[in-house]
C-alpha cells in the first residue's frame, strides 16, 4: 500500500487570537518562500489554505500566485469569519466559529473568499478548512453548493465546545465521504470528502485510547493533570502530525502507528504564522523557528525514505476513488 502524504498550511493574518475586522497584517506570508524551498527539496507539493486578508494583500498575492502557477503548491480556502466580508454578525468568540453563523451569511462569506481567490490568485479552490476548526452542517452545505469537493476541518478525538465550537471527539480519523446534513457520518454516496488532519495516539489501540482520553477530560482527574502524567509514563500519548504540537521523532512515531493500523494517508497541518517568530504561540524566536523547520524536515525525510507519495490535497479525490475500485 502506497501512503499518500498531504501537507496543509493555514495561511492567515499575523494577529493570532484577535477577532478584528478592521486591521490585519500578513507579514508572515513573506517567509513562505523559505518553507517552499524545503518542500521543493523533497518533492512535496503543499496545500496553502489562504484566508481573505492574505488574498487581498498585494505582496502575499504575488508570492502565492507565482507558486500556484508554477505548480509548486495547491491554493485552497481557509475562512476566518471575523475578517471575511460581509460583516453582518457581532464579532466575538462565539461568532468566530463559522459553524455558529446562519447559513446565508456563511454562504456569502465563503463565496466572497472563493471569488477573490479566483480573481486574484488565478486559482479555483476545491479544498476548504474552517477557521478555528469551526465546521458543521451549515458550512458543509455552503462549500458543497459553491463547488468545493474536499474539507479538512474535522479534528478527530477533540471537542471544541469550550471554545464554542463543534465536538469531534467521536469523528472518524480516516478519510471518508459524507453529506452536509451529518458531517461525522461516513456515507459512500456523499458528495464531499473529509481528509482530517492526522491526529492520534502513539499506543496501538487508537480508538480505545481516544475513549479513555475523552473520559478523563470529563472527569475530576482532568484537574490534577493525570493526562500529563500518563503521557510522561508513555501510557496515553496524544499527538498531532504537526510541528507546532509534536517534534520530529514524535511525528514519525505517530505516522508509523497510523500506517500500522491501516491508514493510507497522512495529513500534516500547521499555520503560516509559525514561520514568523512571535506571531503564533508555537514559535517565539529564531532558535525555535530553526527547530520548527528541522522537525518538518525530519518528517519529510521519513516519508520520502519510506516511499510515500506527496500530493496536494485536491488529489485526495483520486486517492480515495482509487482505493474503492
Amino acid at each position: 500500500m502506497t501512503v499518500s502524504v498531504f501537507v496543509t498550511v493555514d495561511v492567515e493574518e499575523d494577529q493570532w487570537g484577535k477577532y478584528d475586522s478592521t486591521y490585519t497584517s500578513v507579514v508572515n506570508v513573506k517567509r513562505i518562500p523559505i518553507l517552499q524551498q524545503l518542500f521543493d527539496r523533497y518533492g512535496c507539493v503543499p496545500t496553502y489554505l489562504v484566508n481573505y486578508p492574505v488574498v487581498m494583500d498585494e505582496a502575499a498575492m504575488e508570492i502565492l500566485q507565482d507558486l500556484g502557477m508554477e505548480g509548486r503548491c495547491e491554493i485552497a480556502s481557509h475562512c476566518h469569519p471575523w475578517n471575511t466580508p460581509p460583516f453582518e454578525e457581532e464579532i466575538n468568540i462565539t461568532s468566530s466559529m463559522l459553524c455558529n453563523l446562519p447559513y446565508t451569511l456563511v454562504y456569502k462569506k465563503i463565496k466572497t473568499l472563493r471569488q477573490a481567490t479566483i480573481d486574484r490568485l488565478n486559482a479555483v479552490p476545491v479544498s476548504f478548512r474552517a477557521g478555528r476548526w469551526g465546521f458543521g452542517p451549515v458550512v458543509a452545505r455552503a462549500i458543497d453548493e459553491l463547488g468545493y469537493k474536499i474539507d479538512t476541518s474535522v479534528t478527530p478525538f477533540i471537542n471544541w465546545d469550550k471554545e464554542y465550537g463543534p465536538d469531534f471527539s467521536n469523528a472518524p480519523a480516516s478519510c471518508y465521504w459524507f453529506e452536509h446534513e451529518n458531517v461525522l457520518l461516513e456515507n459512500e454516496a456523499g458528495r464531499l470528502l473529509e481528509v482530517p488532519p492526522s491526529i492520534g495516539f502513539l499506543q496501538k489501540e487508537i480508538k480505545r485510547a481516544g475513549r479513555v482520553r475523552n473520559w478523563l477530560l470529563n472527569s475530576p482527574f482532568s484537574k490534577i493533570g493525570l493526562l500529563g502524567i500518563l503521557d510522561r509514563l508513555k501510557i496515553l500519548s496524544f499527538r498531532w502530525l504537526s510541528p507546532e504540537l509534536s517534534d520530529g521523532p514524535q511525528m514519525v512515531s505517530l505516522s508509523k502507528n497510523l500506517i500500522g493500523r491501516g491508514y493510507s494517508f497522512l495529513n500534516m497541518s500547521f499555520h503560516s504564522t509559525s514561520l514568523l517568530p512571535g506571531a503564533s504561540p508555537f514559535v517565539q524566536n529564531e532558535r525555535q523557528f530553526r527547530r520548527f523547520m528541522e522537525d518538518i524536515k525530519i518528517f519529510l525525510s521519513f516519508a520520502l525514505e519510506n516511499g510515500m507519495e506527496f500530493l496536494p490535497l485536491g488529489k485526495a479525490l483520486e486517492h480515495e476513488k482509487g482505493r474503492s475500485t
